[in-house]
């Protein structure tokens, strides 16, 4: 059963909505594990701040079928989508990857994976080892060699799982 990671992010009433994603997401799924939260500016628009984390499950269901449960998941947080990538949200859930697959319809292994350090650092934190499905690296080499300058995160206190480990 492939290991999926998941990116969750909100910068309305976050703690709220994070908390009702990973309530779904151990309802639904096999959830393994949480990182902890970081706390970020909102990139591409002038919002407020976001909160972030990775969570992964384990599940043989199929990508449009994972993807479905988290847009249920969205609507019962009330997300209503836009035009724009670059708006407020009450929860983003992005499917991140697949194991360790390639699905380019799907997007996955997802971009954001190495272009934000909201997503690669609770990456790297919860699964250092794992490899990059295109580059090979692990996630801990590639936050080694991130920009963490240039991408300034704040560990939050925010506890979303009970048994969450501190990395």
């Amino acid at each position: 059963m492939p290991v999926i990671y998941l990116g969750l992010g909100s910068n309305t009433e976050p703690e709220r909505h994070l908390r009702l994603g990973v309530e779904e997401l151990a309802r639904r799924f096999e959830l393994l594990t949480v990182s902890r939260v970081y706390e970020n500016r909102a990139v591409g628009f002038a919002g407020d701040d976001f909160l972030n984390a990775v969570a992964s499950i384990a599940s043989d269901q199929p990508v449009a079928d994972i993807a479905a449960a988290l847009d249920d998941i969205h609507g019962m947080a009330g997300r209503v989508r836009g035009d724009s990538a670059f708006v407020s949200r009450t929860l983003d859930i992005d499917l991140l990857t697949y194991g360790d697959e390639v699905i380019p319809e799907w997007r996955i292994p997802r971009s954001d994976v190495l272009e934000y350090s909201f997503v690669l650092r609770p990456l790297a934190e919860i699964a250092p080892e794992f490899r990059h499905p295109v580059t090979g690296k692990t996630m801990a080499e590639h936050w080694d060699e991130f920009d963490h300058e240039g991408h300034l995160l704040v560990e939050n206190s925010l506890i979303l799982l009970n048994d969450q480990r501190s990395a």
